[in-house]
C-alpha cells in the first residue's frame, strides 16, 4: 500500500491566481500519478501532484502534460471525468465511506460521497462543492500541451465526518488522472489498482495519507 505524508504549511489566500498559489508550494515534493492499471489503457499521460494542509484545508496542485486536452463541461455535477480530468478521493473511516472530488482542466466539478455501493452514494449539494476553490493554467507550446490546477478543499466539505482539524489526522486516499471521453482514454493512479475493468471507487486500494 502507497503512503504519503501531507506537510502543514501556511498559504495565504489573498492574492487567489495560479502562480501566486504555486509559489507558495514550490518548495513542496511532486509524487507521481504512474500507475497505468489496464493494459487495453495504456496511454500514459505525464501527471505528478503536490498536497499539503493548514489544518482547515487542502491543497493540492496537480501538473499534468497530455496529447489532447478536452473541456467540455462547465456546470457543477457535470460527468467531469469525461475531460481532462484529475481527482482526489479520500476516506477517513478507515475506508467503509469515501468522498470523491472529481475536477476537470477548466475548474469544474463534482463531489460524491458515500460507502462503495454506487447505489448509497450520493452527490453533495452544489453550494458545497463550490466552496473548493481552484486556480487553472493552459499551456501550448509546439503542440504540447501542459495544464496545471491548484485546488483548495476546506474541511467543511467533509460532511460526514466532524474535522476540527486535519492536524495528526491519519487518512486514506488515492490520486487519479482521467479522461473517458479523450481520444486516448486512460485511468493513471497515484496507489496501484488491481481489477479487471477500469474502476477508481475501489478504496480497498487507497494508499494511507498522514496529516503533519
Amino acid at each position: 500500500m502507497s503512503s504519503l505524508q501531507i506537510p502543514y504549511r501556511d498559504i495565504a489566500l489573498e492574492n487567489f491566481a495560479y502562480h501566486a498559489l504555486s509559489e507558495q508550494m514550490e518548495t513542496l515534493p511532486w509524487h507521481a500519478i504512474a500507475c497505468v492499471n489496464w493494459a487495453e489503457f495504456s496511454y500514459k499521460p505525464k501527471v505528478s501532484f503536490q498536497v499539503a494542509h493548514d489544518s482547515q484545508r487542502i491543497f493540492i496542485h496537480y501538473g499534468v502534460q497530455e496529447e489532447f486536452i478536452k473541456a467540455r463541461y462547465v456546470h457543477i455535477n457535470e460527468a467531469v471525468w469525461e475531460d481532462s480530468c484529475v481527482e482526489f478521493f479520500v476516506s477517513f473511516d478507515k475506508k467503509a465511506s469515501y468522498y470523491n472530488i472529481e475536477f476537470n482542466v477548466l475548474g469544474t466539478g463534482l463531489i460524491g460521497t458515500g460507502p462503495q455501493r454506487k447505489e448509497e452514494r450520493a452527490r453533495l449539494d452544489p453550494a458545497i462543492t463550490t466552496t473548493v476553490k481552484t486556480a487553472t493554467t493552459v499551456v501550448n507550446v509546439d503542440g504540447k500541451k501542459k495544464w496545471n490546477i491548484i485546488l483548495v478543499i476546506p474541511a467543511a466539505v467533509f460532511v460526514n465526518d466532524k474535522i476540527d482539524s486535519l492536524r495528526g489526522l491519519t487518512a486514506h486516499a488515492n490520486f487519479y488522472k482521467c479522461g473517458d471521453g479523450l481520444p486516448t482514454p486512460h485511468f493513471l493512479s497515484w496507489s496501484k489498482i488491481e481489477h479487471p475493468t477500469p474502476n477508481f471507487h475501489l478504496p480497498d486500494f487507497f494508499g494511507e495519507i498522514i496529516f503533519e
